[in-house]
C-alpha cells in the first residue's frame, strides 16, 4: 500500500510530519498491509516548509504512477495560489486520485483538491479561515461549522493544521481496523488536552482573494 504526500515549497510542517508519523506506524501494527509512506515532490531538491523546516522528498512525481492513498497538505496562501494555477501539481492530483482507495486533504490542502475538481459532489471542510475560499467552489458541499475532519465516501478532508492528527488516525482505522488505530494512538500518546482554551472566530474574507497568482 503506497501513501503519497505531495509536498511543495512553504507547505505546512504539521500537515506533513504529524500524519506521516501516524500513517507510518501502520507498518508496525498492521504489517500485512505492507504500508509505505512517501513524501513526493515535482522535482528533486530540498523543500522548505512554511516554518523553515527542511524536507527531503523520497520520490518525484514520475516515480509513482499509482497511489493507494493521496494525502494533500496545506501551506502558505501565496504557495497555494501558485499551485492552484500549476498544471503539473494539479494534474498529479487528478491522475493519482484515479483508482486511489482514499483521497485526502488537511487544512488548506482542500483548496488544491477543489481546484482539481476532486471534491465536486462531496462534503468537505478545511481550515476555519479558508471556509469562505472553499465556498467559492459551488460543486463542493462545505460542511457547516468547523469539524476536525469529514469523511464522505473515499474523500477525507481535515480542518486546520492539527486536525491532520485526528484525520490520520481515522484513516488508519479505515485502512486497517479500530484496534490498530488504538495502538497507534497509544504509541504516539495522542490524548489531547491543551493547556489553553479559545473559540474559533467567524472567518473573514477568503485569504486567497487579491493575492497574485502565477
Amino acid at each position: 500500500m503506497i501513501i503519497g504526500i505531495p509536498i511543495y515549497q512553504k507547505v505546512d510542517t504539521l500537515d506533513v510530519t504529524g500524519p506521516y508519523e501516524i500513517l507510518s506506524l501502520m507498518k508496525e501494527f498492521a504489517p500485512t498491509l505492507a504500508v509505505e509512506v512517501y513524501l513526493i515532490a515535482a522535482k528533486p531538491g530540498t523543500i522548505t516548509t512554511r516554518d523553515g523546516l527542511l524536507l527531503k522528498p523520497h520520490k518525484v512525481f514520475s516515480d509513482l504512477p499509482k497511489l493507494d492513498v493521496l494525502w494533500v497538505p496545506g501551506g502558505d496562501p501565496t504557495a497555494l495560489k501558485k499551485l492552484m494555477n500549476n498544471r503539473v501539481y494539479l494534474d498529479f492530483l487528478i491522475t493519482r486520485s484515479q483508482g486511489a482507495q482514499f483521497v485526502c486533504s488537511v487544512c488548506e490542502g482542500a483548496m488544491l483538491l477543489a481546484k482539481a475538481g476532486l471534491l465536486d459532489g462531496y462534503e468537505a471542510t478545511t481550515h476555519w479561515a479558508f471556509i469562505p475560499c472553499l465556498q467559492q467552489f459551488p460543486a463542493v458541499k462545505v460542511v457547516a461549522g468547523y469539524p476536525r475532519f469529514v469523511v464522505d465516501r473515499n474523500r477525507l478532508t481535515g480542518g486546520g493544521i492539527s486536525s491532520g492528527l485526528d484525520e490520520a488516525l481515522k484513516l488508519v482505522e479505515l485502512l486497517s481496523s479500530y484496534e490498530v488505530a488504538q495502538q497507534v494512538q497509544q504509541r504516539t500518546q495522542y490524548y489531547p488536552c491543551p493547556p489553553v482554551a479559545s473559540v474559533i472566530p467567524p472567518p473573514g474574507p477568503c485569504p486567497l482573494d487579491n493575492l497574485p497568482g502565477s
